[in-house]
């Protein structure tokens, strides 16, 4: 299938990146011949684009596909076909992430330094080992510290003639303005439950029923609404969360509520660093030379390559774990929504209809202004942990304050 169908409800967008790669495609043919571009518009394409939109519209995967169109070998360009067709070589190793020209740039912990963003800059001088278009793809920009972002800033002021930087970030504020003063800006919005439960339905083979079901509940936040359809163990944690307004009646059931919160959270990221730390210990031990037959001497310079390794791990595992709450605190705030809909008398569909019956009890239990500071003290929770406050005192506060109303 093209590299444009998991775009969900982005027609707008994926119009003017086939026209980009229709126009990078030309100003390639047009510097092979020697002559001026014809079959496209060079004004539509440009060095430096930022994608922008809510968690969850795809903002990586539009990034990833337009990176697909501007590497497309298909036949069909020649007679008028859409850059982007999904079965080409330049299209297949993209997506899978091994083209040699496609650099995609992904944090594990906090944030991406400078020493990384310099090394990125230098490769972006260079020129594009297959003739088409040398292509960085960074996934979080706005992870990045501030000085990198002025690393990065250099690399876009002075762009090789064949180098495009794509930046994925939540909104266009998490971005420097000079940077982004000088990307070509692209909104993506949240795409509806039906669309979202369509492609589920169509590239993940999933019931309908529950395809519904886990669209709505991922409040268009597409990778998640997979989850949630594929993963039971997903759907559970759903439902744990969604406990939590019916367990605040008392302090001691706040207390408990926060700390298996907390403590969800902190298994999920155990869960994944067990397998993928071990993982990454071992290969690098294999890039050392590290064996048994050593006598237990660690090879020069591994000591050194181990515990910057290590760092890397904890820092990942604290992302994961605030990942994890982020979630957790999404899914409230939609309950929360919901609760305040029905006070409301809104008659639109509810994201949690699933939980209808504590939806009512909720909602019959106090007034909307009672729900408001509710939303207002998720969201608190979720700003303390953007600051680095201690998870365990962010979410007690966060569940006392749910008590309180």
């Amino acid at each position: 299938m093209a590299v444009w169908d998991d775009l969900v409800g982005q027609e707008r967008v994926v119009e003017q990146l086939t026209a980009a790669a229709r126009a990078a495609r030309a100003t390639v043919l047009a510097g092979r011949s020697g002559g001026p571009a014809a079959g496209g518009n060079a004004s539509l394409m440009t060095h430096a684009w930022l994608f922008t939109g809510p968690p969850g519209a795809g903002q990586t995967t539009a990034a990833r596909a337009f990176a697909a169109a501007l590497q497309c070998t298909s036949p069909d360009l020649e007679v008028g076909g859409v850059p982007g067709c999904g079965f080409c070589d330049g299209c297949h190793t993209v997506m899978s992430e091994s083209h040699a020209d496609v650099k995609f740039v992904r944090s594990d912990g906090l944030s991406i330094g400078v020493g990384d963003m310099r090394d990125l800059v230098l490769r972006a001088s260079s020129y594009p080992t297959g003739g088409r278009w040398s292509v960085i793809l960074i996934d979080a920009a706005h992870r990045l510290t501030e000085a990198a972002a002025n690393a990065l800033l250099k690399g876009v002021e002075e762009p090789s003639p064949r180098t495009v930087w794509l930046l994925c970030a939540p909104s266009v504020q998490d971005t420097l303005p000079t940077i982004r003063s000088r990307c070509r800006h692209l909104v993506l919005r949240t795409p509806t439950a039906e669309a979202v439960a369509d492609l589920l339905v169509r590239r993940d083979g999933v019931e309908p029923g529950l395809a519904e079901l886990a669209a709505r509940a991922g409040q268009g936040d597409i990778e998640r609404s997979r989850r949630l359809a594929v993963d039971e163990q997903t759907r559970g944690r759903r439902l744990e969360v969604l406990r939590i307004p019916l367990e605040v009646a008392d302090i001691g059931g706040c207390l408990a509520a926060a700390q298996r919160l907390v403590d969800t959270a902190k298994a999920d990221a155990e869960a994944l660093a067990e397998t993928r730390d071990a993982k990454e210990t071992d290969d690098l031990r294999a890039v050392y030379g590290a064996a048994e037959g050593l006598g237990g001497k660690a090879p020069r310079g591994m000591a050194g390559a181990v515990k910057e390794l290590e760092k890397r791990q904890k820092s990942r595992a604290t992302r994961t774990r605030r990942e994890t709450l982020g979630v957790a605190l999404l899914d409230l705030l939609g309950f929360y929504r919901d609760v305040l809909a029905l006070q409301l008398g809104s008659t639109g569909a509810l994201a949690n209809e699933d939980q209808r019956p504590a939806l009512d009890k909720v909602a019959t239990a106090g007034p909307p202004e009672g729900t408001l500071r509710r939303i207002e003290a998720v969201l608190a929770c979720r700003r303390a942990l953007d600051r680095n406050v201690d998870p365990l005192l962010a979410v007690e506060a966060m569940t006392v304050a749910l008590r309180a109303g």
